[in-house]
Order: C-alpha cells, then structure tokens, then sequence
C-alpha cells in the first residue's frame, strides 16, 4: 500500500463553512471546503481573487473560527477549542508567513528570527543559537548582523521564513509569499519551502497565483466561490 495512504494527515479540514458582514451584505466566503495536508508535502491553494483562499488559511491556522465544520490538527480537534489553547497551539505548532514581510527594521536578522522563541520565554543565548542555524540554512549566515531593512526584497523574505520555522512548526501557512518578488527571488523562496518541506516534515500549504510554482508542489487545489473544485 502506498506510504501516503498509511500516513494520517498532519491538519485536516471537514465541511468548513465561514461568512462575514460586509456592509448590510452576508458574504459567504467558504461553502463546505474539505482538504487535508501531510507531513513533508506542499500544497497549493489556487484561484481567482475573492474565491475564499485568505479566509481558508485563517481558518487552518487558528486565526479564525469556522461557522460550520471541523479541523484537526495532528488528529486533536481545533476548530472550536478554547482560544487559550489555540493561541498555544499557534504559538508551539504553526508558522505563518505572508505576502509582506513584517520584519521589525530595528532589530537585526537574527534578532528577528529569534524573536518567537523569545516571546516564548527561550533564554536569549539559545534563542540566537537556533535562529542562526535556520539562517545558515536558508543561505543568510552572513546576514545574520545586518539590519532587516539594510536587506533586499528577497533576502527580507526569506529572513520571514526562517522566522515561521525557527520554532520547528508542524504546519507552515504560507498566503502569497512570494507575491511581492521579481521570478528569480521567487523561485529561490519557492525552493527554500520545498527543501525545508521536506527536510523538516513540515505540512506547508500556500495560497499563491503564480501556476509555475504552483505545478512545482504535491498537490493542487483550486477554489472557485468559496469551493473546492476538481482539477
């Protein structure tokens, strides 16, 4: 048997259901959305601008609340746990990274990196030792000194995901992380997810609107009003 179909899925999604107020209007951003990601796998998240990807992502990482249906992280139930234990769950098992940086132009590369284990009450000195070998893995050892906003688009970037993992996360939410750089700092980024995707064991998955990275992950999902829909 396949060693996918023996896996269990690291998060998993059942019949999501979520709206907002816009105005005097109901906008029903999710349908009865259902997916499931792995352990070492990317998954894409594609379609048109409105379909429902960003709300999707808030949900999966505990950003949000389905109105209707389940999540299950690593076999626990989410969706509707205490926000104590889901601000820890997002603290100790999730990354997050997004189309702009957010990096704090004040501290320096390392300082950044280091900044979640430090909110995390990790001492400093193995806060920085962790966050300079997550650096040194994404090609920035010799960044690690420097100013965030002494860096360029790229390098800021790929500074924010060494942030998302410098924790280890067992899921990486990613919603257009690449939206803001020219084809090669893309490419690179891309390629950084996948290594670390696959190194790590980490279940990434992403929103994105460019169809060559997109074709580049394990798997496709497309979204059309608020919907999943077959390939």
């Amino acid at each position: 048997m396949n060693d996918r179909v023996l896996q269990k899925p690291l998060i998993q999604a059942t019949n999501l259901f979520h709206s907002f107020s816009e105005g005097e209007e109901t906008v029903h951003a999710l349908r009865g959305i259902s997916l499931e990601a792995h352990a070492g796998e990317v998954t894409a998240v594609v379609g048109p601008s409105g379909c429902g990807k960003s709300t999707l992502l808030y949900l999966l990482g505990l950003l949000d609340r389905p109105d209707h249906g389940e999540i299950h992280l690593e076999g626990e139930s989410v969706a509707q746990a205490s926000d104590q234990r889901r601000t820890f769950l997002r603290n100790q098992k999730l990354g997050f990274v997004f189309q702009f940086h957010f990096l704090i132009k004040e501290l320096t590369v390392c300082e950044n990196v280091a900044l979640p284990l430090r909110k995390a009450g990790v001492p400093l000195k193995t806060a920085t030792k962790r966050a300079t070998e997550v650096l040194c893995k994404l090609g920035l050892e010799d960044k690690c000194k420097r100013f965030a906003n002494k860096l360029s688009g790229g390098e800021q970037q790929r500074v924010a995901i060494a942030r998302a993992l410098v924790h280890s996360p067992a899921l990486l939410v990613a919603d257009e992380p690449t939206g803001n750089l020219d084809s090669t700092n893309s490419e690179k980024v891309f390629e950084l997810l996948l290594k670390f995707a696959l190194g790590e064991k980490i279940a990434v998955i992403l929103v994105t609107h460019n169809p060559e990275l997109a074709q580049k992950c394990n798997r496709i999902l497309r979204m059309k009003d608020g919907q999943m829909i077959k390939n």
